[in-house]
């Protein structure tokens, strides 16, 4: 079993879910998140005054998946959350140990 994290822009999420549910891949979790990378965040303009936003927005998806369904899945991300520009985001593959499914208790890839 593997956990997918990825940051990708806030305005791909729904491309990138219809990517995911092209591929049979139905469940997942988003949440919204703030950070920066290479780009150091950016400046905006308020009023006339020029500001400096250190924490660009993204979007967090988590996938809990087998190990057979990695690659399919990084590869319908890449594809839909891909602008060409700076600031695109990540896609962190990690072991997952163990998965409890908490209505039934069933454990492993069967809680998945």
């Amino acid at each position: 079993m593997k956990l997918l994290i990825a940051y990708v822009k806030p305005f791909k999420v729904a491309e990138v879910t219809a990517a995911l549910e092209e591929i049979g891949i139905r469940r997942l979790s988003v949440t919204e998140a703030k950070g920066y990378g290479r780009q150091r965040g950016h400046s905006e303009f308020y009023k006339g005054a020029e500001y400096q936003v250190d924490f660009v927005p993204k979007s967090r998806l988590e996938i809990a998946l087998d190990a057979d369904d990695v690659e399919p899945a990084v590869q319908a991300i890449l594809k839909a959350a891909q602008t060409g520009t700076m600031g695109d985001g990540k896609i962190f593959v990690v072991n997952l140990d163990e998965a409890v499914r908490i209505r039934t208790g069933d454990r492993g890839p069967d809680a998945l």
